[in-house]
């Protein structure tokens, strides 16, 4: 049985009609592949719509500034992937002349783009023969070949790098690489894959060893690190205060209220102690109006547990850090926040009676 030929068969047959697979474009396909990192395709649609309507080619993406871009971004999480389109469009536009480079090494050298990313961009565009492993892909090649190497580990990425390249269809690359990724979406799926309806039923391991359900084997993730956040919403005449997040973390410039973390939830009169505070207010007066309930959210290696603290500060010359940034609340709906703060400004309804 010839594989390859079987799954674009396959293909033809059940793929889904989605708007990257109507175009050969560079920049549309690696749109696409970065926001389907992290994300659904059909959750990922709306968002390359959007983002593709407001940064219809490279040139418009490299010359927008990072703050729109993270804007248009915002609602996906993963923020990196952002500020590396950001990046790898402006070294495509102004050291490439516009031009995405036609091979996967070339395409490796721009920032934010890895081995799959490489690989998509290569076959899908270019016909080159690398094949695409993913997820997706990962889970069907353990469960075809009997693959006991944990996918999520160097040893185990190298051994399908290496089956996936000795099946790939070299004359038709970009819809061999297009098959397997589908088969792995709708077919061979994490839970209850469609088995008895697989083409592969008599030759695949996991299916005739009964280890299904066992394959693809996965070293345990790492114990998430818990966080306490205390977000200080100030008021004053009408603006609010943000901060601009600068610090190798998660949500790189991105705005925020001024922010103090500690290493537990801290109730207001705790808060009103730390160093941190005082560095804050400067002798000032804050009134404090409400507090938050908790705000839980989940990243991939870490939980947030965050409070809202409302503040507000009377009287004239007032002088707050220079870094933190008055903004109206009609500014406010122009910056971009994480998906965190978002949540809490849209519970607020701030933007709708201010």
């Amino acid at each position: 049985m010839n594989i390859s030929d079987v799954l674009v068969r396959w293909y033809a047959k059940h793929k889904r009609h989605l708007p990257w697979r109507e175009t050969s474009d560079p920049y549309l396909i690696w749109v696409s592949e970065v926001i389907l990192q992290q994300t659904r395709v059909n959750q990922g649609i709306d968002y390359y719509y959007r983002f593709v309507e407001r940064f219809p080619d490279v040139g418009s993406l490299a010359r927008a500034s990072l703050d729109e871009v993270l804007k248009s971004w915002q609602g996906l999480g993963y923020y990196t992937r952002a500020r590396n389109l950001h990046k790898a469009a402006g070294k495509v536009w102004f050291e490439h002349g516009g031009k995405f480079p036609d091979n996967y090494d070339g395409l490796r050298q721009l920032p934010g783009v890895g081995p799959y990313t490489a690989s998509a961009i290569a076959s899908f565009c270019f016909d080159e023969p690398v094949a695409v492993v993913d997820g997706n892909v990962g889970r069907v090649l353990s469960r075809l070949l009997g693959i006991y190497t944990p996918i999520n580990g160097s040893q185990g990425r190298k051994k399908l790098q290496e089956e996936a390249g000795r099946m790939i269809n070299r004359a038709d690359p970009a819809t061999h690489n297009q098959a397997i990724i589908e088969f792995g979406a709708l077919q061979c799926t994490p839970s209850h894959p469609e088995c008895g309806t697989c083409p592969f039923k008599d030759i695949c391991h996991a299916y005739l060893n009964d280890k299904v359900e066992w394959l693809p084997v996965k070293m345990p993730k790492k114990q998430k690190r818990h966080r306490f956040f205390h977000y200080l919403e100030i008021h004053r005449n009408g603006y609010l205060y943000m901060h601009q997040r600068n610090e190798r973390d998660i949500w790189n410039a991105l705005y925020q209220f001024p922010l103090i973390e500690s290493d537990r939830e801290l109730t207001t009169g705790e808060l009103e102690k730390t160093p941190e505070w005082k560095q804050v207010f400067n002798n000032l007066h804050p009134r404090i109006t409400a507090v938050s309930p908790i705000y839980r959210h989940t990243l991939t290696h870490q939980k947030i547990h965050a409070r809202f603290i409302r503040i507000h500060l009377g009287g004239s010359n007032i002088h707050l850090d220079e870094n933190y940034r008055a903004v109206s609340t009609q500014e406010l709906q122009e910056l971009a926040v994480p998906r965190l703060i978002d949540k809490y400004l849209e519970q607020e309804n701030y933007g709708k009676n201010g």
